[in-house]
């Protein structure tokens, strides 16, 4: 009796896991692609554009040296822009292939390096991927320098899912050349929970920058213009998706075919 038991549980236990490993989908794997297609389009912004957040650079630190920034008004007031549009094209919209195993080499896609300067951060929009085993030694997947002489920086990393946020790092940068690299803080990220990486420097909390964790080198971010263009696609029928952090997203079902470049374009609409 016993040993049915065991093996019952045995059983439960090995189904269990094997449900699990399903649901939790595939590592992607990286390889060479033959005559691969792309995908490339525009992003539409449709409604009425978010208006700048006005930022009274008096209120907070260091204030003598961030009101130099170049685009701070009289008054020590700073226009902060969440949605860029122009000419009704969405700028800083990511557009990646959700459903795909295998590929081409990750490369660069998905490392970042956001720099911190004129109590601003430069990159406003990036794509962030969850390190291997081996780069959480190595690092270079994520780094933030701080480029202002005699300010204290301090950038803290969280991963969010609507109201609620997850600090993945929370990292001093005390002077000019310091340098955070976070890579093994976000060996946490788990696919079906982290889609939203969000950056700010405690310090200052105007300084933001967003990003999009992806769990494959096939994304592009829309330019001032809008377009965007994925390439070396394997030919097969995919789910893709173009998000951004403060007007939302649109999936669309698309068919890539060897060595032809396939046309899609996005509508995303304000909130």
């Amino acid at each position: 009796m016993k040993y049915t038991k065991t093996v019952f549980g045995l059983c439960v236990l090995f189904l269990f896991a094997s449900i699990s490993t399903s649901f939790a989908g595939k590592k992607y794997a990286e390889g060479t692609v033959s005559n691969g297609g792309s995908i490339s389009g525009k992003i539409n912004f449709k409604g009425t554009v978010p208006e700048p957040i006005m930022e009274d650079l008096n209120k907070g630190k260091n204030v003598e040296f961030c009101v130099k920034h170049p685009d701070t008004k009289a008054g020590g007031i700073r226009p902060r822009v969440k949605v860029s549009v122009s000419d009704g094209n969405l700028k800083d919209t990511v557009v990646f292939i959700e459903n795909i195993d295998s590929g081409k080499a990750w490369g660069d896609a998905g490392k970042a390096n956001f720099d911190f300067r004129n109590c601003d951060v430069d990159q406003k929009v990036a794509a962030v991927r969850k390190p291997s085993k081996a780069e959480r030694k190595t690092g270079g997947i994520v780094k933030i320098t701080n480029h202002d002489a005699d300010t204290l920086h301090n950038p803290h990393g969280y991963s969010v899912v609507g109201a609620s946020r997850k600090t993945l790092f929370n990292k001093p940068l005390p002077g000019q050349g310091d340098v955070a690299d976070v890579t093994k803080n976000l060996a946490r990220l788990k696919k079906k929970k982290d889609k939203h990486f969000f950056l700010q420097c405690d310090q200052h909390n105007y300084m933001e920058a967003d990003a999009r964790i992806v769990w494959n080198p096939y994304y592009a971010i829309s330019g001032a213009d809008g377009t965007f263009k994925i390439d070396n696609i394997p030919a097969g029928k995919y789910k893709v998706t173009a998000w951004h952090p403060y007007v939302g997203q649109v999936t669309r079902e698309i068919t890539v075919s060897a060595g032809a470049d396939s046309a899609m374009d996005y509508e995303l609409v304000a909130k």
